[in-house]
């Protein structure tokens, strides 16, 4: 279904998936930008290793302070974060002559949050002193305002850069690529950095900032030509009409936002992992080590699967097996729990091997967002959808104040069931694959550039 005719031009359907590439020489470079971009994503997953939000974040609120309910405001700052701010760049970003440096500005600032976190705990003298959570939260969130710039400039920079079927082998090697260094880097420094009573947070926090730094000098050496587009006046005004027109235009988007809706509820049980198993088996700061690369063992290894199944078939059904994997990593720490002992707590690290399906699920959104519009409508597809995933999270404190009230076994296993329910209706979403030209199915060679 097309969208009405006062739809803006850029958001209208198109019948085709994509339309890569958008220039010539981008066929004889993809080689040289999938490596770069595979780069990129290493030294990204190096630096975010070290401030999982399923375990290091809720960690650090948990030293400074203890509460459930300030524990479950880290989802909200998060989706908020990332949905609102690109919902009115959109424009600025697809009319944006290098979207490689856009996206390496956003990074940087990125870093710059957590450098100045780094800064503030080595000079603190009150780990306990109020102003330093609030203050924490505010650099929390000044992250994620660019964090949701980066996720909608790197879809749009993959989106130009990188044709449909070799996507899931971009997201393939930046994972499996990036899971040993960044396993290497965990096992060698957080042993040291995470023994003491409180944590030396300090150096975990400017690991983090010396990643991302990396990471944004590394997407700077990518081949992209310039657009020639213009933003229109006004752009950043008209962002969020443009995306509620969009939404009523597009049936099949609105039922994608559906299902992210529903699956994302699994993401507010993100932050009370690590206090479950502190509280119900008794383990302590220390197995966050082990916690840390389980997650990231589960990421490279679901990768290799994902990639090579979403090439091949589509990123509906990756979506969608992706979706269904999300709920063993809850059902499993309740069951873990159930069984107690110490057996259990020898092995809770399995929980977070299975969390390493969601942050795949979070990509293939983004790479079925991808196909299923114009590479000229990509930054408001990807926006829109980052805003109305952003809707779930505003329950993310009530959730942590009911876990203090009801417990785990309620709340979790209501989450459970209403990602299952987003499972199922991931059946309803078009399958945008049939539409690909013969430029954008084929793929190319390692050796083809020239």
């Amino acid at each position: 279904m097309n969208p009405p005719d006062d739809v803006p031009s850029s958001a209208k359907v198109s019948p085709s998936a994509g339309s890569w590439p958008s220039h010539p020489e981008l066929a004889r470079h993809e080689t040289r930008n999938l490596l770069v971009l595979a780069a990129q994503q290493v030294l990204f997953r190096i630096g975010w290793i070290f401030k999982t939000e399923s375990i290091v974040m809720p960690a650090f609120l948990d030293v400074v302070s203890g509460a459930g309910w300030l524990r479950g405001c880290l989802p909200v700052i998060n989706r908020l974060g990332q949905s609102l701010p690109p919902v009115f760049w959109a424009e600025r970003l697809r009319a944006a002559a290098y979207k490689k440096r856009a996206l390496a500005t956003f990074i940087f600032a990125m870093s710059a949050a957590f450098a100045v976190l780094s800064a503030v705990w080595f000079g603190v003298t009150d780990i306990h002193a109020p102003w330093l959570v609030v203050l924490f939260l505010a650099i929390y969130l000044f992250f994620f305002l660019f964090a949701g710039l980066y996720r909608v400039g790197y879809g749009t920079l993959t989106g130009k850069l990188i044709r449909p079927t070799r996507r899931g082998r971009l997201l393939t090697m930046s994972m499996v690529w990036g899971t040993v260094p960044a396993v290497g880097f965990v096992v060698w420094f957080m042993p040291v950095w995470l023994r003491p009573e409180v944590p030396a947070f300090g150096q975990v926090f400017a690991a983090v900032a010396i990643g991302l730094f990396l990471s944004g000098l590394s997407v700077l050496l990518a081949f992209e030509p310039p657009d020639r587009d213009q933003a229109p006046p006004g752009a950043a005004v008209r962002g969020l009409i443009d995306s509620l027109k969009v939404l009523g235009g597009d049936a099949n988007l609105r039922r994608l936002v559906a299902v992210v809706m529903l699956a994302n509820l699994g993401i507010l049980l993100f932050p009370h992992y690590q206090a479950l198993a502190r509280e119900k088996l008794g383990l302590s700061g220390t197995h966050m080590i082990a916690w840390l690369v389980a997650q990231n063992v589960g990421v490279g290894t679901f990768s290799v699967l994902v990639g090579r199944l979403a090439d091949a078939r589509g990123y509906r059904l990756a979506l969608q097996l992706l979706i269904v994997g999300s709920t063993v990593a809850p059902v499993l720490a309740l069951t873990l729990v159930w069984v107690g002992g110490p057996w259990a707590g020898h092995c809770f690290w399995c929980v977070f091997l299975m969390l390493g399906v969601v942050p795949l699920g979070l990509q293939a959104t983004v790479n079925y967002t991808l196909e299923i519009c114009r590479d000229d409508q990509h930054t408001r597809y990807l926006s829109t959808v980052n805003l109305c995933s952003a809707v779930p999270f505003l329950f993310s404190p009530l959730v942590g104040w009911l876990i203090d009230v009801v417990g785990y076994n309620w709340v979790f296993s209501v989450v459970i069931v209403l990602v299952l329910v987003g499972a199922v209706l991931s059946f309803s979403l078009e399958e945008p694959r049939h539409r690909l030209r013969p430029e954008e199915a084929l793929p190319l060679d390692v050796g083809a550039e020239g």
